[in-house]
């Protein structure tokens, strides 16, 4: 399996959405972010009579010898919230464990850089390992809980004193994923992987998705690898295979085999519709989070973009600090690959003519 491949693919799913062109927090686009594999906490999905999810699940089928053995990993987004604060009386040190008295403010300057209110995020992941895929039936359940906390971040001013703080904080998660095995035919094994939120949130009438939020898994996805089997595809599957494949179910999410062609040791469950063995284009020269992935449309409008654009897309995110400077640095030949890539050259053969006429 290649690991690498599997991990950039995992990486664009779990950042896509983050953040949209123009990449300034003041933009109404990005007053929209997180759309893609959410899971709201149940009681607030059930306030919105189904609306917005709770859960997941993801059904695929798997082959294997008899000492075949499952891994399955559940990643997803926490969402951070960062709030800048002006100290009430500046201090030398921040005492740990104590929270420093301070105005929330909408801006700071210090250093000649400006620290602004944004939404961040933070990878969280739940891993369970070794699981017998071919002593089917099985259930495996595992909870998991990531506590709130938060954060304080000094911000000194000329005279050395810490006059300000970047305030991080987040809100308590919990949730379980759980696994089956089915017995389908010899050799042949259903597996389920199901995702909740069974965070506690109390919803009221006029509390919006927004407010649920910081209290959901964003862009949920679950990596699933063998070792000693193989997966068999979704979406190709071969003709004994069609009628088990048309009867999984799959909710919120889809499997595609991930890794180097032929490979189908790994399956990755997308909240975004992917074919089978997706690729990172090797021309892009990073994520740009924007859903399109347009690579030369979004650099050159990015370059259009002016000096208090620029300072605002700075101010907004380390993740759009790094896009505007990768951008900003970009060689001409870079560039220049960007434009007119073609993909997927295939020949037609006589059969594929007949079948397309």
């Amino acid at each position: 399996m290649n690991l690498e491949r599997v991990q950039k693919i995992a990486e664009a799913v779990l950042y896509e959405g983050y953040m949209l062109y123009p990449y300034r927090a003041s933009a109404v686009k990005n007053q929209q972010r997180w759309n893609f594999g959410v899971l709201c906490p149940r009681s607030y999905s059930e306030s919105q009579n189904g609306s917005e999810s709770w859960s997941m699940q993801t059904e695929c089928l798997l082959q294997g010898n008899p000492s075949a053995h499952l891994d399955v990993k559940i990643r997803f987004l926490q969402i951070v919230n960062r709030s800048v604060g002006k100290l009430i009386r500046p201090l030398r040190e921040l005492t740990e464990g104590t929270v420093p008295e301070c105005e929330l403010v909408d801006s700071l300057n210090f250093g000649g850089q400006t620290f602004i209110p944004w939404q961040e995020a933070a990878e969280r992941e739940v891993v369970v390992e070794s699981l017998n895929a071919m002593e089917a039936p099985f259930h495996h359940c595992l909870s998991f809980d990531f506590p709130s906390s938060k954060e304080f971040e000094p911000l000194r001013a000329e005279d050395g004193l810490i006059a300000g703080v970047v305030l991080r904080e987040w809100e308590k998660l919990s949730g379980s994923v759980d696994i089956d095995g089915k017995f389908c035919t010899e050799g042949v094994v259903k597996v389920i992987v199901r995702i909740y939120n069974f965070t506690s949130y109390q919803p009221s009438q006029h509390l919006s998705r927004a407010d649920a939020l910081p209290h959901s898994l964003v862009s949920a996805h679950t990596i699933l690898g063998l070792e000693g089997g193989q997966f068999i595809s979704m979406l190709d599957p071969p003709a004994q295979f069609k009628d088990l494949i048309e009867a999984c179910r799959n909710l919120g999410t889809w499997p595609v085999l991930v890794g180097d062609e032929g490979d189908r040791s790994t399956m990755l469950s997308s909240p975004i519709i992917l074919y089978d063995y997706p690729q990172i284009a090797p021309e892009s020269p990073g994520g740009l989070f924007d859903g399109t992935e347009i690579d030369e449309i979004l650099s050159l409008r990015i370059l259009t973009m002016t000096d208090e654009e620029k300072r605002e897309m700075r101010q907004s995110d380390q993740r759009a600090r790094q896009i505007l400077e990768r951008t900003e640095n970009m060689p001409p030949e870079q560039f220049m690959k960007l434009h007119g890539a073609m993909r997927e050259m295939r020949s037609l053969n006589r059969t594929t003519i007949e079948e397309a006429r």
